[in-house]
């Protein structure tokens, strides 16, 4: 029995391929959702269970597999602590809405790649499928964009991290009368991940 525990154990990279594959079904839900590029530009994929609206376009694909690529090393290193998707008025250049992609880092920081976890990859993806139905119908209550919006990644990680050459620091993306939502959070026992979306509250 124990031979078969350790084979379907999840390791710490495992644990981060799984947070990096949410964020990419995640994102693209959420372009699609809000309405950034065309419908005709999405194709559905089924994952988790779900019909999941994915990208076409070749510059976003190349973007996305980039931008976790590089995620996916500093979840290794603990040294994230929060990934934002950042949608912003391309014309005023006014930050409309934010997700917030929130990582805390469980068990003991001293065990490095050694550390691994027995949750059920099933129930994992239960809970990452919860998540993406709570996005799917975030629609119902997020102000419409009703102008034209463009979007970028931002990474939050600890101050000591050596920036490869194509990033950059960035400004915090702050909203005026902000208002926020709180997704469920799901978990592997290695990282667990908070989403939060924060919009203008067009009534104030």
């Amino acid at each position: 029995m124990t031979t078969l525990t350790n084979k379907s154990a999840i390791t710490v990279k495992g644990s981060a391929e799984i947070v990096c594959d949410y964020l990419n079904y995640g994102i693209n839900s959420i372009l699609f959702q809000r309405g950034l590029y065309p419908p005709e530009n999405f194709q559905a994929t089924e994952n988790y269970g779900l019909n999941i609206l994915m990208s076409t376009d070749s510059k976003i694909k190349e973007f996305l597999s980039t931008t976790l690529g590089q995620l996916k090393e500093w979840l290794l290193k603990r040294t994230v602590n929060k990934v934002a998707l950042v949608i912003t008025n391309v014309k005023t250049l006014e930050v409309m809405e934010r997700w917030d992609f929130k990582i805390e880092y469980e068990g003991e920081e001293g065990q490095g790649d050694t550390q691994t976890s027995d949750k059920p990859l099933k129930q994992i993806k239960s809970e990452i499928r919860d998540v993406l139905k709570q996005i799917a119908s975030s629609v119902a209550y997020l102000p419409l964009l009703d102008c034209l919006c463009s979007f970028d990644i931002q990474i939050y990680t600890k101050n000591d991290v050596e920036l490869p050459k194509e990033w950059a620091e960035a400004e915090p993306a702050n909203i005026r009368n902000a208002q926020s939502v709180k997704m469920r959070s799901f978990s592997t026992n290695i990282h667990k991940m908070e989403t939060v979306v924060t919009y203008r509250n067009e009534d104030d």
